[in-house]
């Protein structure tokens, strides 16, 4: 053993001495001379050369797929096309409206933005571009592709690879060098371009304040000192043109780039076109026709072509908000023909001259309001037009009313009418002739909204009486529910509708509609801090409004699942609703999503928790009580809609289950709300849960001396003939207790429904009193 253990630590120590000795010696080995690769590696060159390659395909086929430059240029032209028409606005010598100058900067941030786009990827491109150049000189400069006659015999074996790749190096680098020169050139364009917007924007916002520092300032002579005739010379010329121009553009611009808005608009029309078209086919059907007659309305047809372009046209402000005036304008032309067309038939012939006469007059108007002719023809022509539709506003006021909306809307429309032009009669006089067709304009197109809106409300109305009367005769939703109740809502909200898209027309006329509109928004969206808590009103209104909607869904959800209305009757309502069950659902998410609007952090969350936990300890346990009964009668059924349920010393049908408290109807037709923590603690008797069978007990005496075989053949025979007993189980027949001249009895039947109880009994006795006379049974 001990030989062993001295064999093993010499074998120890000799393999330390050698691992010594050959550090030592590496140590002092000195470096290898660095070896070129392509000497050492016969594979080098031919690795070189495929890398080369994939650099070349890599680049030609970037330079194939391109970059959208005929298409950048076509953007960047159309962005030029936008500005050219602001551009020679601006260089006339003339003063610009104010409404025109804000469709300029509508134009002018988002020809901007585009250009902004643009810009960035050509930048991109340009880098790529100048990464793939170097990349070709790079190659270029390799001394492997390069080929002496002193090279080596390995080199020359890949002479005509090296010549191929400098050949398309070539090709690749005049490509290259082309597209990067075409981008360079678009770079510069939209810089130069991008200086001419922000020229144009800076001098749209210097006119812009100015104008609101001379609203009522001065700008043309007094009327009385207006020219006869207008003098035009080569500014003024030039004026007109650069004003049409420019017209022009803004609506051309505002076209093409709302679309997408338009569509939604158009699609909504074509769903209200073939929504009446269906009902009004559906109203043909036999069964249908059997039940509602002819159908006859004055606003809708089978075909309504007429009141889908009013809908349309009505509801575009939703759609549009930043419509430039002109626009505006523009559609209340086209609701005036449509309406024209409307009332051609319905109108006396008087009263149709005189609406022709209002036509005409707009027409006038929105073309003088186009012109830029200070001379006074004109502005005495927009007198007498001022002057006309204030004598029409004073005769309206007195006598016209409209049904779709209150006396007092129609008057403030009316006084709006002419308190705005006779401002516009002022302006003019005074020398603000721009201002004035503004106000007359506007006071003008808010008389033709109003009627248009009317049109449009009397619209609806008749389409939701169609569907009331369809949907009563097929059972649908309509047939479940109040259906005048449902027409005043409707009205009630068609009347807010139409009141906004009033308000939103006027405030575009006088163009501070998106003014208001960043005002509003900044005050919704200004952080407000309370305390430790950070939030705005935004997110207030987005909380309020979600729990408002939350709470109308629950409160209507019977409509969607078809319930009706519960009543004290046998085949009234249906058991087995999961009203209760969606009830809690549609509180569930609302109250998440409101939190979430909110905006409230989960650490803020957590402290109003921790809050309510406190509130509920002092003071909230028998709400919470209640809510968590709710929950619990919800998935646990012992009753349901419909059931005939007994508690304490109330009986009745749920009528409705919430998620707090639960409804019964009593047999007397009264209500009686029923906390669901008492339905859940209390001895509740259900008796329909299973079945509607109850067995009822009757009680009544006879004569001590009567024959009680005789008796029972006459009780069964009566039991026999009724038709609500159950047949196969029998009746009982008992003796409740005998006296000294009578003798009471007791009859224990099964009927099939508990609601006929009552009904049962009266038909019983009747039955039993006239039987047990014919067989001489006294009954007392």
């Amino acid at each position: 053993m001990k030989k062993l253990i001295k064999a093993l630590l010499i074998i120890l120590l000799f393999s330390v001495y050698c691992i010594l000795v050959v550090e030592a010696g590496f140590a002092q080995t000195p470096a290898a001379p660095k070896v070129d690769s392509v000497k050492t590696i016969p594979d080098t060159l031919l690795f070189r050369i495929q890398t080369a390659q994939s650099a070349i395909t890599e680049i030609n086929a970037a330079n194939k797929k391109g970059y959208a430059l005929d298409e950048t240029s076509r953007r960047i032209a159309d962005v030029q096309t936008n500005i050219e028409p602001l551009s020679q606005s601006f260089s006339a010598k003339g003063e610009l409206e104010s409404k025109s100058l804000l469709s300029y900067d509508l134009i002018l941030r988002d020809a901007d933005a585009k250009l902004k786009s643009i810009t960035e990827i050509l930048v991109k491109n340009s880098n790529d571009l100048q990464r793939m150049s170097k990349q070709v000189l790079d190659l270029s400069s390799d001394s492997l592709l390069k080929l002496s006659s002193g090279d080596e015999q390995q080199k020359l074996l890949y002479q005509s690879q090296i010549n191929d790749i400098k050949g398309r190096l070539q090709d690749a680098g005049k490509v290259t060098g082309a597209n990067l020169e075409q981008v360079n050139k678009l770079l510069a364009t939209t810089s130069s371009l991008g200086i001419v917007i922000s020229n144009l924007r800076a001098q749209t916002s210097d006119k812009l304040e100015q104008s609101g520092r001379l609203a009522l300032s001065k700008r043309n002579p007094y009327l009385w000192q207006a020219p006869l005739r207008t003098q035009i010379g080569e500014p003024t010329g030039n004026l007109i043109i650069a004003s049409y121009l420019g017209q022009q553009q803004i609506l051309k611009y505002f076209i093409n780039s709302t679309w997408d808005n338009r569509l939604l608009a158009i699609l909504l029309s074509v769903a209200f076109f073939i929504w009446v078209h269906r009902n009004f086919r559906a109203a043909k059907r036999t069964s249908i026709k059997r039940k509602i007659g002819e159908l006859s309305f004055e606003y809708i047809r089978p075909f309504p072509v007429l009141a889908t372009l009013i809908v349309l046209l009505n509801i575009t402000p939703l759609f549009e908000p930043d419509a430039p005036s002109l626009y505006v304008e523009l559609v209340a032309l086209l609701l005036l023909l449509l309406m024209t067309i409307h009332l051609w038939r319905t109108l006396e012939k008087v009263q149709l001259r005189f609406w022709l006469l209002i036509l005409g007059l707009y027409v006038l108007l929105i073309a003088g309001n186009a012109a830029v002719d200070d001379g006074l023809p004109l502005r005495l022509l927009l007198l007498c037009i001022n002057v006309f539709f204030i004598y029409l506003g004073t005769q309206l006021y007195r006598k016209v009313t409209f049904k779709a909306f209150s006396k007092k809307y129609v008057r403030l429309v009316i006084v709006a009418l002419i308190g705005l032009n006779i401002l516009s009669i002022i302006l003019n006089i005074f020398g603000r002739v721009d201002l004035a067709k503004l106000l007359s304009v506007t006071g003008v197109i808010g008389l033709i909204q109003l009627i248009s809106l009317a049109v449009f409300v009397q619209i609806m109305l008749d389409a939701l009486d169609l569907q009331i009367k369809i949907s009563s005769c097929s059972n649908g939703i309509f047939s479940r529910i109040n259906h005048s109740k449902s027409r005043s809502k409707f009205k009630k909200a068609l009347s807010v509708l139409s009141v906004m898209l009033w308000v939103m027309v006027f405030f575009i006329n006088l163009s501070i509609l998106n003014g208001i509109w960043t005002l509003l928004s900044d005050m919704m969206k200004k952080p407000r801090v309370f305390g430790s808590i950070h939030f705005s009103l935004g997110n207030i209104l987005f909380f309020v409004a979600i729990i408002y909607v939350a709470n109308k869904l629950q409160k209507h959800v019977p409509l969607l699942f078809g319930e009706e209305k519960i009543t004290f009757s046998e085949n009234s309502g249906q058991k087995g609703s999961k009203v209760a069950l969606a009830r809690l659902i549609i509180i569930v998410i609302g109250v998440l999503l409101a939190v979430m609007a909110s905006g409230l952090p989960m650490d803020k969350l957590t402290v109003v928790l921790g809050a309510f936990g406190v509130g509920i300890g002092l003071g909230m346990q028998n709400i919470v009580n209640n809510f968590v009964s709710g929950i619990i009668l919800i998935f646990e059924k012992p009753f349901r809609i419909g059931d005939y349920v007994e508690l304490a010393d109330k009986k009745g049908k749920v009528r409705d289950i919430g998620i707090r408290s639960s409804r019964l109807l009593t047999p007397q037709g009264s209500e009686v709300i029923i906390p669901n923590g008492d339905l859940l603690s209390g001895r509740l008797v259900n008796w329909t849960l299973s079945n509607d069978y109850i067995k009822t007990e009757i009680i009544f005496k006879v004569a001590s001396d009567t024959n009680l075989d005789e008796l029972n053949k006459v009780i069964d025979a009566v039991l026999g003939s009724a038709d609500d007993v159950v047949k196969n189980l029998k009746p009982e027949i008992l003796l409740n207790s005998v006296t000294a001249d009578s003798i009471e009895i007791k009859v224990l039947a099964w009927i099939s429904n508990i609601y006929i109880e009552a009904e049962f009994k009266n038909t019983f006795f009747r039955k039993l009193i006239v039987s047990a006379r014919d067989a001489q049974i006294k009954v007392m």
